[in-house]
């Protein structure tokens, strides 16, 4: 193990307790495969399954394999119109797990979401019986103000590049607090504890995943 991954790991695992103490199930593991084995033991089979935009899934190959597995798939991206798009966002808040990331978590287990048409949100906070998070290490950061900022001045102008929209961010390179007709930040989800006993699962990553 190297000094990046021993340091990782202490982190992680602090954050991970810290996460817990909120009410929320947590988990460290060292790969994207184990990560991806993981999120699959916490998906039963047969679920109804969703996601908003998630990079960070992507990357460790859980949309893939739940496409690919035992599970009824509610994908915005199978579909052609908006409206078609949005009527499965709709039916998404409804699924048996939603499967996302976070813009950034704090040291002491409190994470941020930033959101343009708020399905991400809005499914993180209620609806879905259960949310699965995939978080790289690199969304790991001291404070719940630290987060805020990682949220709108890094993860939001990237996301709006990669989108390909017309926002000052995507001009300047960080967040101009706008009023866009194409804001990417329109919503902010800061989540501090769940009511529900872990209907929120998060698996800490000591990868670099998303944005």
């Amino acid at each position: 193990m190297n000094v990046r991954s021993m340091r990782n790991e202490v982190l992680g695992t602090r954050v991970v307790k810290a996460i817990e103490s909120r009410n929320m199930e947590a988990y460290y593991v060292r790969t994207k495969e184990e990560a991806l084995a993981k999120a699959l033991e916490l998906i039963p089979a047969g679920s109804t399954v969703s996601w908003g935009g998630c990079e960070s899934a992507k990357e460790i190959g859980l949309l893939d394999a739940l496409h690919n597995g035992d599970y009824e798939v509610l994908d915005r991206e199978d579909k052609m119109t908006r409206e078609e798009k949005q009527e499965v966002a709709r039916k998404a808040l409804t699924c048996d797990v939603f499967i996302g990331s976070t813009n950034a978590v704090s040291e002491d287990g409190v994470m941020v979401n930033i959101d343009g048409n708020a399905n991400r949100v809005a499914a993180y906070a209620f609806g879905p019986k259960s949310v699965v998070l995939i978080v790289g290490m690199n969304k790991v950061v001291k404070s719940e103000e630290d987060a805020m900022s990682r949220a709108r001045n890094e993860a939001a102008p990237i996301n709006a590049q990669r989108f390909g929209i017309d926002t000052p961010c995507v001009k300047n390179g960080t967040c101009s607090d706008c009023k866009s007709p194409q804001c990417i930040c329109c919503q902010i989800l800061i989540t501090r504890f769940s009511r529900e006993p872990k209907r929120t699962k998060v698996i800490l990553v000591d990868e670099n995943l998303g944005f």
